[in-house]
C-alpha cells in the first residue's frame, strides 16, 4: 500500500484537496488555488477529469434535470457538467504545478477516454468516484493501469463494493483504499456513519479513509481516531467566487485548521500499552502516599493519628496502611516525614 503515500509522510493520514469545480473557469484561479493548498498542509491536488460530452447528453427532457434534494436541483446535467469540469488543456500545467509545490496531483477518471489522457500524464493514482463505482467495466480498464485506487462508497451497496473490488483484484491489482463518503452535498453530520471505516479496513483489508462533504473541520477529524488514513476535502481559495461546490468547500484558514487538528489527531491517538511516558512518570509527584503527621518517639504504635495518606509520592504508597497499623516506630520521627519500611518494627516484639 505504499504507493499511496508520499514518502515524506507515509506514516501519516494521506490529506487531499479536491479541486473540483472551485477554479470557477479560470485556470489561474485553479493554479493559485494548488499553492493554497501547499500552504494550508495539503499531501495532494485532486482533479476530476471529464467533459460535459463524455458525462451525459445534451438534453433539456425531464430525465436529464436535476432532482434529487441536492444544491443543483432544477439544473440541467449538461450545463452543469459544462459549468464544472476542469478542461482538459489545463491538466498539464496544473500537473506541473502541483509538481513545483511538492504535491502529488492526481485525477478522478469518468471514462475510458480521460484514462488514457492522464496516462500521458503520467496520473499516479486514480480515483472512482461514488457515483461510478458501479462501472465495472470503467474500474477494470481503471486497474489495468496497475495504479494505486481510491473507491469513493456514497452511493454503494455491499454487493457493488464486493463486485469493484473484485474487479479490481482480479486484473492483478492490490493497491487499494475505500474511502467512507455520503453522496450528499452538502452531507449531514448524522448521516456520516463513520464506523463503516473500521469495517471496511477489516472486511476488506485495505487502506480506509473519509471522502467528506460535511461542513466544517468535526467528521474528518472524527475520522482520524477511528482510523481513516486518506482525508478528502473540497478546497476553494476563496468562497466568495461562487461555483458549484462552494457551499461545502473549504478555504485555505479552514483547510489549515483542519490538517492542524487532523495532525493532533493522530499524535493523540497513540498505542496500546500501559507503559509511562516521561512525564507521567514525573507526574505520579502529586499521587499519594503515607507521611508522619506529627512527632513521634521511638516505639510510638503506628495509627492513623500520627500518619496519613496525602500528597506528594514520597512515601510508602497508601495500599500498605492496613499491613503497618499496630506496629512500632524505630526512631524519633518529625512531622513531614515521608514513611518508610526501615522506620518500622514489629509492635509485637
Amino acid at each position: 500500500m505504499k504507493n499511496f503515500f508520499p514518502p515524506h509522510n507515509k506514516n501519516s493520514v494521506f490529506i487531499v484537496a479536491e479541486l473540483s469545480a472551485n477554479h470557477n473557469g479560470s485556470l489561474e484561479v485553479a493554479v493559485e488555488t494548488i499553492k493554497a493548498a501547499k500552504r494550508a498542509g495539503a499531501d495532494a491536488i485532486k482533479l476530476q477529469t471529464y467533459t460535459a460530452d463524455t458525462m451525459t447528453l445534451n438534453l433539456k427532457t425531464n430525465d436529464f434535470i436535476i432532482n434529487n434534494g441536492s444544491i443543483w436541483d432544477g439544473e440541467n446535467f449538461y450545463s452543469l457538467y459544462k459549468r464544472a469540469h476542469t478542461p482538459w488543456s489545463w491538466h498539464k500545467t496544473l500537473f506541473g504545478v502541483a509538481k513545483e509545490q511538492e504535491l502529488i496531483c492526481f485525477s478522478t477518471p469518468f471514462d475510458y477516454s480521460a484514462v488514457d489522457f492522464l496516462e500521458d500524464l503520467e496520473n499516479p493514482i486514480y480515483k472512482i468516484a461514488s457515483f461510478e463505482i458501479t462501472d465495472l467495466p470503467l474500474i477494470e480498464y481503471v486497474a489495468k493501469k496497475n495504479k494505486p485506487i481510491i473507491l469513493s462508497t456514497g452511493i454503494a451497496t455491499k454487493n457493488e463494493i464486493d463486485e469493484a473490488i473484485d474487479t479490481i483484484r482480479s486484473c492483478g491489482n492490490n493497491e487499494i483504499a475505500i474511502l467512507k463518503c455520503t453522496s450528499s452535498y452538502p452531507a449531514p453530520v448524522e448521516e456520516a456513519n463513520l464506523l463503516m471505516i473500521k469495517e471496511f479496513q477489516k472486511t476488506y483489508n485495505i487502506i480506509p479513509g473519509l471522502s467528506d462533504h460535511t461542513l466544517g473541520i468535526t467528521i474528518p477529524v472524527a475520522a482520524t481516531i477511528l482510523g481513516a488514513r486518506i482525508i478528502e476535502k473540497h478546497f476553494i481559495l476563496d468562497k466568495s467566487i461562487g461555483g458549484p461546490d462552494a457551499l461545502f468547500s473549504l478555504d485555505e484558514n479552514e483547510f489549515k485548521q483542519m490538517v492542524t487538528a487532523i495532525r493532533e489527531a493522530e499524535k493523540a491517538i497513540g498505542s496500546i500499552t500501559y507503559s509511562l511516558t516521561e512525564k507521567q512518570q514525573k507526574g505520579r509527584h502529586f499521587s499519594r502516599s503515607l507521611f508522619v503527621v506529627k512527632n513521634v518517639r521511638k516505639g510510638d504504635i503506628i495509627s492513623i493519628d500520627n500518619i496519613r495518606s496525602l500528597r506528594p509520592d514520597k512515601g510508602i504508597p497508601p495500599k500498605h496502611l492496613p499491613m503497618i497499623l499496630g506496629k512500632t516506630f524505630k526512631s524519633d520521627f518529625k512531622k513531614g516525614t515521608p514513611l518508610s519500611f526501615n522506620m518500622i518494627t514489629d509492635a509485637s516484639k
